[in-house]
């Protein structure tokens, strides 16, 4: 049922501009509870308006469908520190900064995405924890990754 309601939610954020970034149901089975985190495709900042936009539209699909109780919660914000799953994340974030957990690969580390390379399935990160310093990190190694805000 999960994949089903994820394929609706992707479906409807890319019909109104938006890139899913995280889903996440909880609440109990009579009050389910969406979160659905999104982001802007032209990389500006997600607005109050852009969270009404999406909430409408998936409201709109959901309440017609099968896939959640008709109490559903439905709540959509803005990624925050965004994490990044995929190694389109790392690529369409050159530049910026990230916190990165890679327990194999000495830990918790931050730095400023400086590329990927490889080919799919053995990509690696290239981070620049401090001005010419380079740390290679393979995404296999990556457990948990997010954009982070550095001075």
């Amino acid at each position: 049922m999960k994949d089903a309601l994820e394929a609706v939610v992707v479906s409807e954020l890319d019909g109104v501009g938006y890139d899913l970034v995280e889903l996440r149901r909880g609440g109990t089975r009579a009050r389910p509870l969406i979160e659905v985190r999104i982001d802007r495709r032209d990389g500006g900042a997600v607005t109050v308006d852009d969270c009404a936009r999406a909430s409408r539209a998936l409201e709109a699909r959901l309440d017609d469908s099968d896939l959640v109780s008709p109490q559903y919660v439905l709540q959509v914000s803005s990624p925050g520190e965004r994490p990044l799953r995929s190694s389109a994340d790392w690529h369409r974030f050159v530049g910026q900064w990230a916190n990165v957990l890679a327990p194999d690969e000495g830990g918790r580390i931050e730095g400023r995405i400086l590329g990927v390379e490889g080919a799919s399935g053995s990509e690696v990160a290239v981070l620049e924890p401090k001005a010419g310093q380079q740390r290679r990190i393979p995404l296999t190694a990556v457990k948990e990754a997010r954009l982070a805000f550095h001075l």
